[in-house]
């Protein structure tokens, strides 16, 4: 007969003894989350509409070109016309505030898994720990230590989200070509030298592809840190279910893919060439085709 193995016990003792000796240490976290993502959401708050379209809507043009800016100026009008600025701009800052606080951990764990094979031995199972346990379980922790608001929202983001910035982060300097290495070597580059002027450059694009999924990840939290009083977006879809109120949730949700489309393309622009390369090397091109007609004419 099996012996019975009372985990979840001692998964509530650890939580309370942590609650009754590491308080100050959770509320220091807690204050900088806190100045963190109530800082970027007052910024995006107190922007002026206008200039965030001018904002998105430039930056699409210049990363990916005149079709992309046109979606991006006709999806910020309907969320406009849903009335729903204001909880878009929430949304965008606990996500941004999320992806920040993800990648500063998650890069140097990752920079440290490629340098080290037992470093990478010991991260390994633990994002695999985080990459599978259900998303829903990371709000228990998060109240336990964080009570309710943005603030543990933001954590259980940045916990649901962080894995693949470490992971990518890693795969990329691995794979980053010997040759390359050794001519750096070759040239005299210390070990910081050769990380960021050979091995960082070389690896953007799996860097990048982390960052696109950490931001799509922490949008796909969205909803379920609403359940914790994160707001947002979230919190009308909550609402919506809550209600049954069809319409309402899928309101709410259009909002989120609209956020999610407008992001993962940018980011996406940014882990490669530009596909609008953008906009300056167009005029230039178009420049020089003229001047040839004329001088050919």
């Amino acid at each position: 007969m099996a012996r019975e193995l009372p985990i979840g016990e001692y998964v509530s003792d650890g939580v309370d003894f942590m609650l009754d000796h590491a308080q100050g240490f959770f509320d220091g976290i807690a204050a900088g989350i806190e100045f963190v993502s109530g800082n970027i959401t007052d910024l995006l708050q107190a922007t002026p509409i206008w200039a965030v379209f001018a904002v998105l809507v430039g930056l699409g043009l210049w990363r990916v070109g005149w079709r992309f800016a046109l979606f991006v100026l006709v999806a910020l009008y309907v969320i406009l016309g849903m009335e729903l600025w204001e909880q878009t701009m929430d949304t965008l800052g606990l996500v941004l505030a999320a992806t920040l606080v993800a990648l500063g951990i998650g890069l140097p764990s990752g920079v440290a898994m490629a340098k080290s094979d037992i470093v990478a031995a010991v991260v390994r199972p633990i994002l695999d720990f985080m990459q599978t346990l259900p998303a829903f379980v990371y709000l228990i922790p998060a109240v336990l230590f964080f009570g309710l608001g943005e603030v543990p929202g933001t954590i259980a983001t940045v916990i649901f989200s962080m894995p693949p910035a470490v992971r990518l982060m890693n795969l990329g300097i691995r794979h980053v070509p010997v040759e390359n290495v050794e001519a750096g070597r070759a040239f005299g580059c210390n070990g910081a030298q050769l990380l960021f002027k050979v091995e960082l450059p070389l690896a953007m694009p799996s860097i990048m592809a982390g960052v696109n999924q950490t931001i799509m990840l922490a949008l796909s939290m969205v909803v379920i840190a609403s359940m914790i009083g994160a707001g947002g977006l979230g919190n009308t879809v909550l609402t919506g279910i809550q209600r049954l109120d069809v319409g309402l949730g899928f309101e709410g949700g259009l909002g989120v893919v609209i956020l999610a489309i407008i992001l993962d393309r940018l980011t996406q622009s940014f882990g490669g060439r530009s596909a609008a390369g953008g906009l300056l090397s167009r005029f230039k091109s178009l420049f020089s085709r003229n001047t040839a007609a004329s001088t050919k004419g």
